[in-house]
């Protein structure tokens, strides 16, 4: 099997952001040519993150959250428990994919998840992310370095939506934030890391995935 239809999953559940943020770091700076490529699926402890285009105006009333610059592109935003964290760390071009075609594709992804659960949502073409009825329910930020992704997305399920309203979310004043368990109640929200997978593992063209639960495996 060639390197390229390689992938290694990592179901990593709640994780504190920076020691997850240098390992994607380490992680691309010393990957090589056959290193398969890896999604990191996770749930992060509060922190608000500022991408490398955050604007401290954005920052209203952070409290007790902590704020952490990283190297991703984008503006602000919170990661809490009950929101999907996916870092694709992906070799773009081993897949002759641009970053454009790259985000494109995670907004398809979350759209099509949404949809299995019967929820129309939909990516804007000046805003990234996916939104539904007006209101982001999926931020996105991506790096790339030496022709690899890392960074990714992250999916609101069933979280606190309060400290969002501490900032302008994605550099948006006023920007409504939803999530799946508001729009739809009785949802199984448990399946959606795996309906996600499917999506981006057919897309992207693995044939053969190996699923971990550390970094230490």
């Amino acid at each position: 099997m060639a390197v390229g239809e390689q992938l290694v999953v990592r179901e990593l559940g709640l994780q504190p952001y920076e020691p997850v943020w240098h390992r994607m770091q380490r992680f691309t700076d010393s990957r090589g040519s056959e290193t398969p490529d890896e999604i990191w699926l996770l749930q992060h402890e509060p922190v608000f993150t500022q991408g490398q285009a955050g604007k401290p105006e954005h920052l209203l009333n952070t409290g007790d959250i902590p704020v952490v610059q990283a190297d991703r592109g984008g503006q602000v935003t919170y990661h809490g428990p009950g929101q999907l964290i996916a870092y694709l760390l992906i070799d773009l071009r081993r897949h002759k994919l641009g970053v454009r075609q790259m985000v494109s594709l995670m907004e398809e992804a979350v759209v099509q998840v949404l949809a299995s659960y019967g929820v129309e949502a939909y990516p804007k073409a000046d805003a990234p992310g996916v939104y539904v009825d007006e209101a982001k329910i999926c931020s996105l930020g991506l790096r790339v370095r030496r022709g690899c992704s890392f960074h990714g997305l992250a999916l609101n399920l069933d979280m606190e939506l309060e400290p969002f309203l501490r900032i302008n979310p994605c550099g948006y004043a006023g920007l409504a934030m939803t999530q799946l368990k508001l729009l739809r109640p009785d949802a199984d929200i448990a399946a959606a890391p795996q309906r996600l997978l499917n999506y981006l593992i057919e897309r992207i063209g693995y044939t053969g995935v190996t699923r971990k639960n550390s970094w230490d495996e």
